[in-house]
């Protein structure tokens, strides 16, 4: 499908960014870098940035889009286009260097060019970000070719940002112009898009990336282990699906820990038995422990009141069900509003997320599972 964007943007047909969602340990980021590498190998220009709530749009975007034309420029037969474009990239990069702000915040973009004036630099990010993308995508196009940014975590932008950024594709789009948009996020990641632009929804082509099907995971555990000469029993198939669920990261888990005890090939069930505990302990502390000691003891309160109410949820064992925060609130004795500052701050450290106006959902697969079992 991503072959098929990369070829019709690069022949000015319309087409839509494209954004990843799914819960954690799905495998969005490695896709993502694997879509990155199919965009390199047709000679596009790439730069790959990692949100953050904490910080602004502008910084990441500049050094992605410097990395980018630098990628394509040894193609371009005239430097001073190459300089041109970096003048304006630099104009826009140092408008992150707000007045009055100390002189270690000051930020140099490591561009050799004087900086341009009066494009991209009007410090608004939604006119200045237009520019920029219009600027770098017509450098692509003198070379036959485009450029993709690709942004990991892509719900943690600040709202202008989100905006800015949806105006630039919606301009993009309109223009035929040679540069995509390639987002990672978590499930509520198009309800983010929609707030800030009404129209983003015909900006983006949405795919959910989520468990694997028993082919999918079969495949990738039986798929290394032939090239080994080793095969799986049947049953240690059924209990290794029912026991990761099909998730990315615990397939690789149990698969792992499983590899590592197995005597003998065909591996067998009494084997993913024996290596459970260990895939198990391993998740505890680094999947789930390290996310659970970031919480506060209230944050954490409101987690163990979130995965009881969840637990009666048919669909909460797949880590996605979503909980009304009435329920949580009810379960704790106390109004809604109170648990507000809690429920804020376990969405902005991940944890949890709210795809839809009053639930809950927490962003990591079998979380509640793992809740539940520790002491209050």
């Amino acid at each position: 499908m991503f072959d098929v964007v990369l070829e019709r943007v690069a022949r000015a047909r319309p087409e839509r960014s494209l954004v990843l969602t799914g819960l954690r340990g799905v495998g969005k980021t490695v896709l993502l870098n694997t879509l990155r590498s199919q965009a390199i190998g047709r000679l596009w220009g790439t730069g790959k940035i990692e949100a953050r709530p904490d910080q602004s749009l502008r910084r990441p975007v500049a050094a992605a889009l410097h990395m980018a034309i630098r990628e394509i420029a040894p193609h371009h037969r005239a430097p001073d286009r190459i300089d041109e474009f970096l003048a304006v990239l630099k104009a826009f990069a140092l408008r992150s260097n707000a007045a009055g702000a100390k002189l270690r915040d000051r930020w140099q973009p490591g561009i050799d060019v004087p900086a341009a004036t009066g494009r991209a630099d009007s410090g608004d990010i939604e006119i200045d970000l237009v520019e920029l993308f219009t600027d770098a995508a017509s450098v692509a196009t003198d070379v036959g070719t485009g450029i993709a940014l690709f942004i990991d975590e892509m719900q943690d932008l600040g709202g202008a940002d989100v905006s800015a950024l949806c105006a630039a594709c919606h301009e993009l789009s309109q223009l035929g112009a040679p540069l995509i948009v390639v987002g990672a996020g978590l499930p509520h990641l198009p309800a983010v898009l929609s707030a800030a632009k009404s129209y983003s929804e015909r900006l983006f082509r949405y795919q959910r990336i989520d468990r694997l099907d028993r082919i999918a995971a079969d495949q990738a555990l039986c798929a290394p282990a032939a090239r080994e000469g080793v095969e799986y029993e049947a049953k240690a198939l059924d209990l290794l699906y029912e026991m990761s669920g099909g998730y990315p990261y615990f397939v690789q888990a149990y698969g792992k820990a499983t590899w590592d005890h197995a005597p003998a090939s065909p591996i067998t069930a009494s084997d993913v038995r024996v290596a459970a505990p260990e895939a198990e302990a391993e998740l505890a502390v680094g999947f789930f422990g390290s996310r659970y000691e970031r919480a506060t003891p209230a944050e954490r309160e409101y987690m163990r009141a979130m995965a009881a109410a969840g637990a009666e949820r048919a669909d909460e064992a797949d880590g996605g069900g979503a909980v009304p925060t009435a329920e949580i609130a009810r379960a704790l004795g106390r109004k809604p509003a109170s648990l507000s500052p809690a429920r804020d701050a376990l969405i902005k450290k991940g944890l949890i997320y709210s795809g839809e106006r009053g639930t809950v959902a927490f962003t990591v697969p079998h979380f509640g599972k793992y809740l539940r079992t520790q002491p209050s």
